[in-house]
């Protein structure tokens, strides 16, 4: 169990999580800010394990999914609050092509790769440093990906700073460069029910996206973009998740699926997330052009997570800021190639309100 001892001070304070089975310490990392918010987070996979916000009353409950101890997240298999790399989301068949050599990757969802593969940035330990600054808490992470790792042409270094600041956002900033050209997609993985408990079926949910990509049966995009409009992936107004959810179709039913958003290359609101009773509200801003709306469908009940619960389908949701998934199968979704000499960048902001 880690050592979490809160205080009353806002700024960002240090403590051991635990020791991997190799020796390797792990650290946690606690940031408030002015406002009592506290955001807990590790650097096993550079985990979000706590989120502390108010509800209109004034009463703090930790609103994301996650586990105990360092050992629920080596043996996570959910990615619950990790940072994912190199490329979030699936590639088909784990493979693909660039500059006319072809690489192969683990397919560890069904006959695809998912989120980096079995050892993916979600299960590396990131070097830290702390700092308390006048932006807010600040904790950069920095973990650097050997040539071939998961089978990833060059090596490539990944810097990822969370920022939590008095105007109430927890803001992500990615970068990253490679000695070989490389697909890169970053992006957290947080599972967020603002209830603090129970299902997220009753969130409201609007997306700033009017398109989005359909998929196959194995969840890889067809290479369609398609209207969501009169379609059960439409929230370009405010609906709760349940609504629409039998309609998916599946087994279970349910959202993982990729929204084209309506922004550009600024970074612009993306998506917002109510939660009726508490009236804890969380908005999504980013510069990326999609955002992959999961509504946990594959939760199972079988995976005890924090306080002993067992989370159980829909129990929590994701909201992933990132490329479109698979697209270096796709010429015509936007690229995400990381060339020598260049800088990948991505920027996401959490919002948090009370409405």
């Amino acid at each position: 169990m880690a050592s979490v001892g809160m205080f009353m001070h806002k700024g960002i304070e240090k403590s051991r999580y635990g020791k991997l089975s190799n020796g390797t310490e792990v650290e946690l990392y606690t940031l408030q800010n002015a406002n009592g918010i506290i955001c807990k987070i590790i650097t096993f996979g550079g985990a979000i394990t706590e989120m502390h916000l108010p509800d209109h009353e004034g009463k703090f409950a930790d609103v994301v999914l996650g586990y105990d101890d360092l050992d629920g997240y080596v043996k996570d298999t959910s990615y619950f609050g990790a940072l994912i790399g190199r490329v979030a989301n699936r590639i088909a068949e784990g493979k693909f092509e660039l500059n006319g050599r072809s690489y192969t990757l683990a397919k560890n969802n069904g006959p695809n790769h998912l989120h980096g593969g079995p050892k993916g940035f979600h299960k590396v330990v990131w070097q830290a440093e702390a700092s308390n600054t006048d932006k807010g808490a600040v904790l950069r992470l920095t973990y650097t990906s050997p040539d071939g790792e998961e089978g990833y042409p060059g090596a490539l270094k990944a810097v990822v700073t969370y920022t939590l600041n008095d105007q109430n956002e927890l803001l992500l900033d990615y970068e990253a460069t490679s000695d070989q050209p490389t697909p890169i997609n970053l992006t957290n993985h947080s599972y967020w029910n603002l209830a603090g408990g129970g299902t997220i079926l009753d969130h409201l949910l609007t997306l700033e996206a009017d398109r989005f990509t359909p998929v196959d049966g194995t969840l890889i995009p067809t290479g369609e973009i398609k209207p969501v409009k009169g379609t059960p992936m439409e929230f370009t107004t405010a609906k709760s998740i349940g609504a629409d959810l039998q309609r998916m179709g599946g087994s279970p039913p349910g959202y993982d699926h990729n929204f084209v958003l309506n922004g550009g290359t600024k970074v612009n609101l993306a998506a917002r997330l109510v939660e009726p009773k508490s009236r804890r509200a969380l908005e999504v801003w980013t510069d990326q052009p999609g955002i992959q709306f999961y509504s946990g469908n594959f939760l199972d009940g079988l995976v005890k997570g924090k306080r002993g619960d067992f989370y159980q389908r829909y129990t929590g949701l994701c909201l992933e800021t990132q490329q479109f998934p698979d697209f270096v199968h796709h010429p015509n979704f936007p690229q995400s190639i990381l060339k020598p000499g260049e800088i990948y960048r991505q920027n996401t902001v959490f919002r948090f309100l009370v409405i």
